[in-house]
């Protein structure tokens, strides 16, 4: 039969020698991966017998096999599961088909790689894990549903290329031929394999069964001892989540969790649990303790699998939880869900919307049960998933307060590496303070040094600071707090001084004509010049209106390409700093002298500056400032 050579993508020849040659020091972890494939190939299959019985008829019971040939110095995993076709043996074993290959190989150059073994199977790349126990991978599969006994080869020494064939097979499903190299030939130990699998694949749900070799009683001559072959059932099959809790140690729960995640750490929280009443179903979800590298590309899948009476209908079912809790692993099985469900009938299906609302109650109640009793481990959980957890601010109304009594946030009076709450400022709210007040910067030492908090600080107010580019976007869906408006310290009118008005409004008569000098002088850049209700050093600032675009998220959108509507903010100047004092006695004794209009245009410039913008003119900006100094030195001089 032709032989057909194939070069691998590039990505997957970079990924084998780094597989090959640094990946890992747990190279029994190949097996739980070819495990769970056949696993998955059965389900798929199980499902696909559902309306054609063809398929079970051809496959017999459902089994995973392990076979070795010392001879050969091969071992075989073999499934009868769903098999694959030339086309999709090509796609599946030649690519790896995922968005983020970029940053996944990025990531195992950049990490410390032998401690990070958790970034397998995220990208769908358990299959090339052979590779580090083989010099060669053999893979022979049959398509279920086929009449005849035709297949489709594969073949690889990690070369760089792969070659495919045409064959014949007895069995439908996938055979994976491992040439073992010569110094991991102890995965031909019967031992060797049995305790690789009770550790990594025990709860898998069909039998894997391993050929081998026991001494029975000869039946024809009494007291004769033979040795003979015969399969072995070595996992208890019954599926996990099936069990009592009290029955499942937690190394169980686990391990569970690496199989259906591929992740080799540890989850950070473990949900069993069974719901009864207007919708009967179990749930296993886990809450990750590291986030996985493509949680933010459009194709990360997510979801629970989904099970309907034990039968697995579809890996990832997205409509079983929100956006905001995609982080979430795990698998649910319905009893009330019809087993030819598909995935048009569960976006309008009820027992559908029930099953999610009891699941997003449940993980936000384990949420909050965990910061409340366990705060140091729920502070990492959330440097991983906060970005994602404040999108339910925005996606579910419902239950808006309770997301937001799980946000963390640094603020004035932590210090950057501590955090607090809202209802932790609320409790440390002054009497006489009404609103909530928040900034968003960069960093925090922009935000703690930056001009807008100087009034609010001099009143001891506490300022949550957010570092997040969607922070202000999602503290504008929330608006308020236990009755406390959320305010940005850099939008509205902030007057913290509600007494003394009429003092007010005589400084307000005396800068009155100033303010209409600079907003003439300024029309063109600024809204409007008014006295600043923030400031107490710092000589201006700008300030958006209320309900305006923050100036992080304005250049947020802009940085993505987004089209922003060109706004003017408003100048706000300090009437008790000197140079405000200074433009004032100018304008009464020179009138519209020159150097006004000059120093109107630095006031702008600085404050663009303190907004942490580029200056309108650079070039004019520093020409200014350099003629400034040039005139005080010459009169110091003088």
């Amino acid at each position: 039969m032709t032989v057909q050579k194939f070069e691998f993508k590039t990505e997957v020849k970079e990924l084998l020698n780094l597989m090959i040659h640094s990946l890992y020091s747990h190279k029994e972890i190949f097996l739980r991966e070819l495990i769970s494939n056949s696993s998955d190939a059965i389900d798929k299959a199980r499902y696909e017998s559902l309306t054609k019985s063809e398929i079970i008829d051809a496959a017999g019971p459902w089994k995973i096999s392990i076979r070795r040939d010392r001879t050969a110095g091969t071992l075989i995993i073999s499934d009868n599961g769903i098999g694959m076709t030339r086309e999709e043996m090509i796609e599946s074993l030649g690519t790896i088909a995922h968005s983020g290959t970029t940053d996944f190989l990025r990531a195992l150059h950049e990490k410390d790689i032998k401690e990070k073994p958790e970034l397998i199977g995220q990208f769908g790349v358990g299959f090339y894990s052979s590779f580090m126990v083989a010099d060669k991978v053999t893979v022979v599969s049959r398509k279920a549903g086929t009449k005849d006994n035709k297949a489709v080869s594969w073949q690889s020494a990690a070369d760089g290329s792969f070659a495919i064939e045409e064959t014949e097979k007895d069995t439908v499903g996938t055979d994976v031929v491992l040439h073992l190299k010569e110094e991991e030939k102890k995965y031909l130990d019967e031992w060797e394999l049995r305790t690789v699998i009770k550790k990594y694949s025990d709860y898998i749900e069909y039998p894997i069964v391993m050929e081998v070799e026991r001494e029975r009683e000869d039946e024809k001559e009494k007291g004769k001892k033979l040795k003979v072959t015969e399969e072995e059932r070595i996992n208890s099959g019954k599926a996990i989540w099936l069990r009592e809790k009290s029955e499942v140690q937690e190394d169980e729960y686990k391990e569970f969790y690496k199989h259906i995640s591929h992740d080799f750490g540890d989850p950070a929280r473990t949900i069993h649990y069974k719901a009864e009443g207007t919708s009967e179903f179990i749930a296993l979800l886990y809450v990750p303790s590291k986030a996985p590298l493509g949680m933010f590309y459009k194709d990360f899948k997510i979801g629970p699998a989904l099970y309907v009476k034990k039968v697995q209908i579809m890996d990832h079912c997205e409509q079983l939880v929100p956006e905001y809790l995609r982080f979430v692993k795990g698998v649910v099985d319905s009893s009330d869900l019809p087993l030819n469900v598909s995935r048009e009938i569960l976006q309008n299906n009820r027992q559908v919307e029930i099953i999610k609302k009891n699941i997003t109650k449940k993980v936000i109640d384990t949420l909050a049960e965990m910061k409340k009793n366990e705060y140091a481990g729920y502070v990492d959980f959330y440097k991983e998933f906060g970005r994602v957890l404040k999108e339910g601010i925005h996606y579910d109304m419902s239950k808006k307060e309770q997301i937001a009594d799980l946000l963390l946030w640094t603020s004035s009076k932590t210090g950057p590496d501590t955090f607090t709450t809202l209802q932790d400022y609320v409790d440390g709210m002054p009497l006489a303070q009404e609103d909530i007040y928040y900034i968003t910067a960069r960093t925090y030492e922009e935000a703690s040094n930056s001009p807008y908090l100087e009034a609010i600080r001099e009143k001891n107010y506490e300022v949550l600071i957010m570092l997040d580019e969607i922070d202000d976007f999602i503290m504008g869906e929330l608006f308020e707090y236990k009755g406390k408006k959320l305010r940005s310290v850099v939008r509205g009118d902030i007057d913290l001084d509600k007494e003394g008005e009429s003092e007010k409004e005589k400084v307000k008569g005396e800068f009155e004509k100033l303010i209409d000098y600079m907003k003439e002088m300024l029309r063109d850049d600024v809204k409007d010049v008014r006295l600043s209700g923030r400031l107490k050093d710092s000589a201006c600032c700008l300030v958006t209106e209320e309900g305006g675009l923050d100036p992080n998220m304005e250049k947020l959108l802009k940085a993505m390409g987004q089209a922003v509507p060109v706004t003017k903010r408003i100048l706000e100047i300090n009437a008790s700093h000197p140079l405000l004092e200074t433009m004032k006695g100018i304008l009464e004794k020179e009138g519209r002298a020159p150097v006004l209009k000059e120093y109107s245009d630095l006031l702008y410039n600085q404050a663009l500056l303190l907004e942490g913008s580029r200056p309108k003119d650079p070039t004019a900006f520093v020409k200014a400032v350099s003629k400034l100094m040039v005139d005080n030195a010459t009169q110091k001089t003088a």
